[in-house]
């Protein structure tokens, strides 16, 4: 009797048929999965996944073809071992075959070499070319074993020997080295995803592939309800003049999703209804031109959860699969057996980590491929989905193609990585079927960076922005400035309003201000936190409470990090926002009176510097902090003048074009994009990273608040990844419970015990958790 620990089944395996291969381990009732049917398995759903583009020859070849190697004796007689022992057993690895099998027939088209990666990085990821091509010439010269496990495959799929030269899109030029590192990726990410559906199909047998949505019907659902949600309000309240303002946006929106693929901007002040104008636009759009998904991408957690929480009431039916999939998780669950640690490692206080090695093809088989029709992700996640190099991050890529991509707060896109990001988007818009929608009260000028200027029209969604900035101005903004000026005055200030929101810069910082309030009391209702130090569910609890004080009338003092700044609905008569970058500022001052019941007069926005509070050039772009300086402030312009909002960000990009990526100032990227057209996958996966995972980690905590039923199903996903046994849902329901705290502060709680694997990268909290502020940053 032989554990088939994959289905926690005791099942006699079925003796291997004579003359056959196998590919993987006995699943379903002891049946083994047969070489050639996961090799076209493979292939043909590669195939699929590549159509968008034009690469369906490619792909299907490098899927038939990705697992040559498991054909020879070493393999087969492990895997063969391991199921009748039940033990584990080392295998040869088992990509170099078919990537040197892709190489002999690229020799016709050598600039096709590259592609061999796909194959060569299956498990491991995408290697760079310069490596790949040592590889294969180390390969050429002693192709013994390789020539082995070949020949065997070849007793049973000879076509794979045919050496025919499989069809590249006819777009691609491979002297465009971007363009040809974009469709190595892509090809890729089709193949992985391909690989990863037919294995976990043997193990778990089902359907492999969500049915293609009806997006026609998806945007009529949408615009049914919408209008129903509007019938509910206006029988509670007349609508307002901002109601009518907004219903006026989005037909403007709506009307304009007519036009044709491309890039487009929504520009709008906050509070003009961009989430139900961008969602709006986004449908129709891909029921007018046959897209088939759409992807919202926002730069904080806390807009995925709010925004997400929207389109499901909109779009999720009443039964059957969701619609709306909420992604934001970074575990990384294909870790190898390594140990690694944090910065401080060196200094020898570090416990290394354990089990590294023991998670098994599950954690592989069930990373987010975005198999659904509507994705609400962060702008993080999207780009590493763009550049990454592992399985995990690649796997989702080939989604994107045919979709429309929303994304949010674009203001938000870092500076450093601008060149890249917008070199990679232009490849999706112009060879990928993708229509790009840059969402924004504070539009940066990406046209005036190098990869967009030139042959890459934007058109607008909203013909005319300006006069709604007028129309919707809503604050007026005072400054204060000296060395009085302090977190506790600012906080002592703020406490003399009934309702005051209070913005800053950092954690510690939003820490002080809340203990401040509290003065010496574990919690009040009245006085609120908010930060990525509390889990999703804790964030989501903290801004609901806020809107029913607001709307009760009860007082309310709310601190919060700059999470708060874009796309969460609240409504203040007052607000303080921490010196930071104008379209930061901005978008702060988009949470006082964003409903326009007051004048604008009467509702005042305070840019202060404290002086024992984070200095901003410590978290914001130096450059951006530099080309504001002289136009905004105290007798200069407000962060919400468009104009000179425009001068600010073309002085501020060409304050960093053309520097080198050492420049503490940043760059835009440049040289990351040189790493591009040198397909090193590696390296420019390492440098793309928007937070960096050695200084910021996610981890899972179970708080006391917790309803029982939800601590029940958090403590079942926990145990499926520890038990090695998840599936996609179990990382989608940990989402809620997960919290943001920095690398360093992770290894410390290791140290003392207060933070456990659960598996890969992922940890629980066991430590402190305050009710209100969430995981404390030491003092």
């Amino acid at each position: 009797m032989v554990a088939i620990k994959a289905v926690g089944l005791l099942v006699d395996p079925v003796p291997v048929p004579e003359g056959r291969l196998v590919a993987h381990s006995p699943g379903h009732r002891g049946v083994w999965h047969l070489y050639e049917d996961h090799a076209q398995g493979t292939g043909q759903l590669a195939r699929r996944f590549a159509e968008p583009w034009g690469g369906s020859d490619l792909a299907y070849v490098l899927g038939r073809d990705h697992d040559t190697g498991k054909g020879g004796c070493a393999w087969q007689d492990g895997l063969i071992e391991e199921a009748a022992t039940g033990r584990k057993v080392r295998r040869p690895p088992h990509n170099d075959a078919g990537a040197l099998l892709f190489a002999r027939t690229a020799r016709r088209r050598p600039e096709l070499t590259p592609f061999a990666g796909v194959i060569e990085g299956h498990h491991t990821g995408l290697s760079a070319w310069s490596a790949l091509r040592v590889r294969l010439k180390g390969l050429m010269r002693d192709s013994q074993e390789v020539d082995e496990a070949i020949g065997r495959v070849a007793e049973v799929m000879p076509e794979i020997l045919e050496g025919i030269c499989p069809t590249v899109p006819d777009w691609l030029d491979p002297r465009n080295r971007t363009s040809m590192e974009m469709l190595v990726r892509m090809t890729y990410s089709a193949v992985i995803d391909a690989d990863r559906l037919d294995t976990a199909a043997h193990f778990r047998p089902g359907t492999l592939l969500r049915p293609d949505v009806n997006m026609p019907e998806l945007w009529e659902r949408f615009e049914t309800r919408r209008q129903e949600t509007l019938a509910e309000r206006r029988l509670q309240n007349e609508p307002s003049w901002l109601d009518r303002l907004r219903e006026d946006v989005y037909q403007e929106a709506i009307e304009t999703a007519a036009g044709k693929p491309g890039v487009y901007r929504l520009h709008l002040p906050t509070g003009a209804g961009k989430t139900f104008a961008g969602g709006g636009f986004a449908l129709r759009h891909a029921a007018q031109h046959g897209l088939r998904r759409v992807i919202v991408a926002v730069p904080f957690i806390s807009i995925t959860e709010q925004n997400a929480a929207v389109y499901r009431s909109l779009l999720d039916p009443q039964d059957g699969p969701r619609v709306v999939l909420e992604h934001h998780s970074a575990v990384n669950c294909e870790t190898s057996g390594q140990q690694t640690a944090g910065p401080s490692a060196a200094s020898g206080n570090v416990r290394p980590r354990q089990g590294r090695g023991r998670l098994n093809r599950w954690a592989k088989l069930a990373a987010e491929n975005w198999d659904a029709p509507f994705i609400v992700t962060t702008t993080v996640r999207l780009i590493e989905s763009l550049f990454g190099n592992t399985p995990s991050a690649t796997r989702r890529l080939h989604r994107i193609a045919g979709s429309v991509i929303v994304l949010d707060e674009v203001q938000a896109l870092p500076d450093n990585l601008l060149t890249p990001i917008l070199s990679g988007l232009r490849e999706l818009v112009e060879h990928y079927g993708v229509t790009l929608v840059l969402s924004s009260a504070t539009q940066p000028e990406l046209a005036a960076l190098t990869p967009w200027q030139t042959g890459l029209p934007q058109r607008d969604i909203v013909a005319d922005p300006a006069p709604l900035f007028e129309r919707l101005r809503r604050v007026r903004y005072d400054w204060r400035t000296g060395p009085d000026v302090t977190l506790g005055s600012i906080a002592a200030e703020a406490a003399q309003h009934d309702h005051a929101l209070v913005v800053v810069n950092g954690t510690k910082d939003a820490r002080q201000v809340h203990k401040a309030w509290l003065d010496d009391r574990q919690e009040h209702p009245g006085t609120l936190h908010l930060s990525t130090r509390m889990t999703g569910s804790h964030r989501r609890q903290t801004i609901q409470a806020t809107k029913q004080r607001l709307k009760a009338g009860m007082g309310t003092l709310l601190v919060s990090t700059s999470l708060i700044e874009a796309g969460v609905d609240l409504d203040f008569p007052n607000g303080f926002r921490a010196k930071s970058t104008p379209e930061s500022e901005q978008q702060a001052a988009g949470r006082v009176n964003r409903e326009g019941h007051r004048p604008a007069d009467d509702s005042v926005m305070t840019i202060f510097e404290p002086t024992d509070g984070l200095p901003p050039h410590l978290i914001y772009n130096r450059s951006g902090i530099a080309a504001a300086s002289h136009r905004f402030g105290e007798g200069l312009s407000a962060p919400d003048d468009l104009d000179t909002l425009r001068a600010y960000y073309q002085h501020r990009y060409r304050l960093q074009s053309g520097r080198s990526s050492t420049d503490p100032n940043g760059a835009t990227g440049e040289a990351i994009e040189a790493l591009r057209e040198k397909l090193d996958y590696p390296e420019v996966a390492r440098r793309m990273r928007m937070i960096d995972n050695e200084h910021s980690v996610a981890v899972v905590v179970i708080r006391p608040q917790l309803h029982e039923d939800d601590r029940k199903a958090a403590q079942q996903a926990i145990g499926q990844l520890r038990a090695g046994v998840p599936t996609p849902e179990t990382y989608r329901a940990l989402q809620d419970h997960m919290a943001s705290i920095p690398h360093q502060e992770l290894q410390a709680a290791i140290n003392t015990g207060h933070a456990v694997e659960i598996a890969g990268d992922l940890y629980e909290w066991t430590g402190p958790y305050h009710p209100q502020r969430g995981i404390e940053p030491p003092p």
